[in-house]
């Protein structure tokens, strides 16, 4: 479960100082960021200056109408701008818990005498050694020096469930802002104030400089563009009804282009941006950019990292398996032996199987002039060498290598049991006593849970998934069968992932990488959608534009649905606006020419009252349904794997008809009240 609550749609506080801002985005220079309505305030001011310019002068007869274009015209705006400030103080409300977090922190730092002293955590510095015990909030984000501990991370990633930190590896990374919840930690913090993870969070939750996308900026210009037309549109009109006979003023033309430039899409797409990436942190997911968001709708690869994306990423010691007639339990003692001094997760796991299994106990061999072999990249081998017995256990060919200069004859069966191992998946440890092979650990990558079935869903909705991996091509089939991916590139190096991503790119296709450790930092980089684990190197986090709290590469289900959703968003909205703009039209040009031009009444078709009702109802529409959008600008259009065609069409038929109806039965109804009411 969650300890950080995401705000409502309609949340109290988030509202009222939505509304605020709402007049304060009325600033011009906040408004001309939206083309569309920086003209519905210029045309608002315009009317407001009329309105007060001819009661100046004691002309009452249009008052009433100039007062009421006026003010909906205004609410057009500020309804607008509500939309906007909803989404970004939907991500501030969650940004304020996340900054609290961070001001109350104390660290105990580590002098250079070795004493604790106690200080704010805002006052540490790159580089300043942290002591975290028990129930202890981590600081700063830092890399763990010393200790082992499990870590509460729920509020940052919102998961209860805690993890392991420790020194050395992929999981030595710590953020500020977790728990520590047993024993303890030392932390070299690798970040000032200001440049940690958490600052980072805070910053992006709140969306304060999102930076648009290019999509978004393609439709800014479309409907900019649309808005100049209209513009010249109308101005083109005051001499077409003067020569008709028909008396056009200034609020009838403003009213006129307002209702027909696409408010209704203008005044919620920054809004609709927001939304998306504050769903992505509502996922736990940070992206950095709006970019990011709008890429993972339109990815058509996706490569993950095996160990620690697919896999948990450690293997573990699953079952010991003896050669010839070596009693199993002798295997199991020297693999226990040999694994005494290994702290790594498979070693501690071999040392726990024998004690599960066959009830080996750990012993002390300190006083027993025990001299213990480490692993190293070029022996691939660790060990103990003890009374004469030199125990290894290691690669395969490193220790068949060793029983023979021992000279030794490693058994005709040991080739079969590593096939065997390597084709299952697994990963063979060969255990010898001097120039003995004894038998084989086998060491199992876990496939991460519920991650077949997301690869099912992501291949119905058109991705492709490859799995690149370092192992063996045996061990990557294995893998690759089990979790069903599409494709797999074996002893894959990072300029390997590098490759697979520029040629995916060569063809046209946007590329998602998924990985958690400093060798995937150039891939994650170069891809279009780069998703870092959370729990993984700080390299590989700095390298991607999006950051996975929960370190769950099955997420991506969520990530390319929200991408979608938002596009999927955009473009309904869009399609809503422009259809609009049809029944608008049929509400006002007849209205405002019938008189010149009583042909023109075979085209009210919505029999409204009369000239002034028709455009005053028109306007108080396009205000009203940017207000009955706005929860759907925030929550998206529900996404479903239907294919580009399907999604069209289901768009067209419910936007783009419903967009043509709903305003025919809404102005006609406003219509009905504002008669009624005698506004017109």
């Amino acid at each position: 479960m969650s300890d950080r609550k995401a705000p409502t749609l309609w949340d109290g506080d988030i509202v009222r100082v939505a509304l605020v801002d709402s007049f304060k985005k009325l600033d011009p220079r906040v408004q001309a960021r939206n083309p569309v309505m920086f003209v519905v305030e210029v045309t608002a001011l315009a009317v407001s200056i009329i309105l007060v310019h001819d009661l100046a002068l004691g002309d009452y007869r249009l008052g009433g109408f100039e007062f009421q274009i006026a003010i909906w015209l205004w609410f057009t705006v500020l309804f607008a701008n509500f939309a906007e400030a909803m989404a970004e103080g939907r991500g501030k409300a969650q940004a304020d818990n996340l900054r609290k977090t961070r001001t109350e922190t104390q660290a105990k730092l580590v002098t250079e005498s070795g004493a604790i002293e106690v200080i704010p955590a805002p006052k540490l510095r790159r580089g300043n050694i942290v002591l975290v015990e028990a129930n202890d909030v981590v600081p700063g984000d830092g890399e763990v020096i010393e200790g082992v501990a499990a870590v509460n991370e729920s509020a940052i990633t919102g998961e209860s469930a805690p993890v392991i930190r420790e020194s050395g590896g992929d999981r030595s990374a710590v953020t500020g802002g977790t728990t520590v919840i047993s024993d303890w930690l030392k932390v070299k913090i690798t970040a000032n104030p200001g440049e940690t993870f958490l600052d980072r969070m805070i910053a992006l939750v709140e969306g304060a400089e999102r930076q648009k996308t290019p999509n978004e900026i393609a439709l800014s210009i479309l409907l900019a563009g649309l808005t100049i037309i209209f513009m010249l549109v109308c101005v083109s009109l005051f001499p077409f009804a003067k020569y008709g006979g028909t008396t056009l003023t200034l609020p009838v033309l403003v009213a006129l282009l307002v209702c027909l430039i696409p408010t209704t899409i203008g005044g919620l797409l920054s809004a609709i941006g927001i939304a998306g990436m504050d769903r992505l942190v509502q996922h736990n997911v940070l992206a950095m950019s709006g970019r990011a968001v709008e890429a993972a709708g339109d990815v058509d690869t996706l490569l993950l990292d095996k160990t620690g994306t697919i896999t948990l990423g450690n293997r573990m010691a699953n079952e010991f398996i003896p050669v010839l007639e070596v009693p199993i339990e002798e295997l199991a003692d020297a693999a226990q032996l040999a694994s005494l001094a290994d702290e790594t997760p498979e070693g501690r796991s071999i040392t726990a199987l024998a004690k599960r299994e066959f009830n080996l106990r750990g012993r002390e061999l300190a006083d027993k002039d025990a001299e213990f072999i480490p692993f190293s990249a070029q022996t691939r081998m660790s060990g103990v060498n003890l009374n004469g017995r030199r125990v290894r256990k290691g690669a395969a060919d490193q220790v068949v290598k060793f029983v023979k200069d021992n000279g030794g004859t490693p058994p005709n069966e040991l080739a079969g049991i590593v096939e065997r191992i390597a084709r299952s998946g697994g990963t063979p440890l060969v255990v010898a006593d001097n120039a003995r092979v004894l038998g084989v650990i086998h060491l199992k990558d876990v496939i991460k849970e519920g991650i077949r079935e997301r690869f099912a869903r992501l291949r119905a909705m058109g991705l492709k998934t490859v799995m690149i991996t370092g192992d063996n091509p045996l061990t990557a089939a294995a893998i690759a069968h089990e979790s069903g991916v599409d494709e797999f590139q074996a002893e894959a190096t990072p300029e390997t992932k590098l490759r697979l991503i520029r040629e995916e790119q060569a063809q046209g296709k946007l590329v998602a990488m998924i990985g958690d450790g400093t060798n995937d930092a150039p891939a994650l980089a170069q891809a279009d959608v780069g998703i870092a684990m959370n729990a993984g190197t700080q390299a590989a986090r700095e390298a991607g534009n999006m950051i996975d709290l929960d370190s769950n590469p099955t997420k991506i289900m969520e990530v390319v649905e929200i991408g979608k959703q938002l596009l999927i968003t955009r473009g309904a909205l869009t399609t809503f606006s422009i259809a609009n703009d049809v029944a608008k039209y049929f509400a006002i040009i007849p209205a405002m020419f019938v008189l010149g031009y009583p042909e023109l009444q075979s085209l009210n078709i919505m029999h409204l009252a009369n000239p002034q009702s028709a455009i005053l109802s028109a306007v108080i529409f396009n205000a009203l349904i940017i207000v009955a959008l706005i929860p759907l600008a925030l929550r998206g259009v529900q996404y479903r794997p239907l294919g580009a065609a399907a999604i069209l069409t289901r768009n067209l038929f419910i936007y783009g008809v419903g967009g043509v109806i709903i305003p025919f039965i809404g102005i006609k109804l406003i219509d009905l009240i504002v008669i009624s009411l005698r506004l017109a």
